[in-house]
């Protein structure tokens, strides 16, 4: 619907074909087994499985999902499936979207049908993705479908009730798998880097991890959707914050919204560096002029990935799963026949030095995902970033492996070894 809406993607992109992976997911995963991937993160497009978002079901729509998953599976690949990826069905929408309590009812109706299906398949299950983006951005500050602003109190209302969804979803998971699933949630990870290695500078990253403060214009970080994901409780700091604004809460929501998770996945892509303040609380460093950054704006910050997963192991005790963790870049097919992105390599090979280290200092780590596998459509900004391992020529669909695929296949071979 967004691509129907004049000036609200870049370029004025269309969303179809894309990588057309509908029709060419067999070709795609003997690619993905080539590279030696042992998982693929993928999601169920609730609108394709649902068009109307309750009710019929699409059969056609969920029989991909039964031929995908099994071309995963007979390629040695494990499906990491996900429910809701920011595809809210239109009809939903008009009936409110996230605003609408009865979302989290519907969702899980939803999650039934594609448990049902999948689960005798499927063991890793992960409920949403992101909804500091889907709702921050796209009910708050309009940045994104489906591009609101509302104030304080409905942008809380709307997230309140995607953690309710989360909740039941997870329940759904749990009640009606036909194997014993893995269940997690994909969050957003805001993360203060230490300026030194001394306590008080870490603490002071850890302070920015895990606090809101009403001078960085940040409505929703970590704490907001974690702590009750994990915890069954707001922050107190966050509630402080937004006295008065709160949406009520029925009784008995938290207990719905916290059920037991198996991990903590978290999308980590750039963090800002901190130090203490004389205060006693934390400050944020400018960025360096000239620092290296991605196409998109973001910076080169590889130590994300030791203390992201150290603060979140931290504070909420689950097995870290890193579910996003990629740079764009300006990818062309070379006139060798080959598309060279150095700076992917040096980009992913630094992160996951970040990775290991945190593993070596005491952090359960479940998995590591790149976004993304194949060039795709990125949301508002349609097909300027190439994020992929593999290069997708949209106007013919052929698909090549970049220098990073053979070099991370090395690497997958290597278990990391040589980092």
């Amino acid at each position: 619907m967004a691509c129907r809406w004049p000036g609200k993607i870049l370029n004025g992109d269309q969303l179809e074909p894309a990588n057309d992976h509908y029709h060419r997911y067999c070709e795609d995963a003997d690619l993905f087994a080539g590279i030696g991937l042992k998982a693929y993160r993928s999601s169920i497009s609730w609108p394709r499985v649902i068009p109307e978002g309750t009710g019929k079901v699409n059969e056609r729509g969920l029989d991909f999902y039964d031929r995908l998953v099994d071309a995963l599976l007979e390629r040695g690949i494990q499906p990491w499936m996900g429910l809701y990826h920011w595809e809210l069905p239109y009809a939903l929408h008009l009936r409110g979207g996230w605003l609408n309590r009865q979302i989290a009812d519907w969702m899980a109706d939803f999650a039934a049908v594609a448990v049902d299906r999948l689960s005798d398949r499927i063991t890793y299950w992960e409920t949403i993705n992101e909804p500091q983006v889907f709702i921050g951005q796209g009910y708050w500050q309009g940045g994104i479908p489906p591009f609101l602003t509302l104030d304080v109190t409905e942008a809380r209302l709307a997230a309140h009730h995607v953690l309710l969804a989360h909740g039941r979803t997870a329940q759904v998971i749990r009640a009606r798998a036909r194997r014993q699933p893995c269940i997690g949630a994909a969050l957003v990870g805001e993360i203060g880097i230490p300026a030194t290695t001394g306590a008080a500078d870490v603490e002071a990253a850890r302070a920015y991890a895990f606090s809101l403060r009403e001078d960085e214009g940040k409505l929703f970080k970590n704490t907001w959707f974690a702590d009750p994901i994990f915890l069954g409780r707001y922050p107190e700091d966050g509630l402080r914050l937004h006295s008065g604004k709160m949406p009520p809460i029925p009784a008995g929501d938290m207990e719905v919204v916290c059920q037991p998770l198996d991990y903590y996945g978290v999308n980590l892509y750039s963090g800002v560096h901190v130090r203490a303040a004389a205060d006693g609380g934390y400050e944020i460093l400018p960025r360096v002029t000239g620092a290296p950054c991605a196409g998109m704006g973001y910076h080169l910050t590889p130590e994300i990935l030791y203390w992201g997963p150290r603060f979140l192991f931290e504070r909420y005790g689950l097995p870290i799963v890193v579910t996003e963790n990629g740079i764009d870049l300006n990818d062309w097919i070379h006139l060798d026949g080959r598309v060279h992105d150095p700076q992917r390599i040096e980009y992913l090979a630094r992160h996951l030095k970040e990775l290991g280290r945190a593993i070596d200092d005491g952090v359960a780590a479940k998995g590591y995902f790149v976004w993304t596998t194949m060039d795709n459509f990125e949301c508002t900004v349609g097909y300027r970033p190439r994020m992929g391992l593999i290069h997708v020529d949209f106007a013919t669909q052929r698909r090549t492996l970049k220098d990073s695929a053979y070099w991370y296949k090395e690497i997958i071979a290597a278990n990391g070894a040589g980092l």
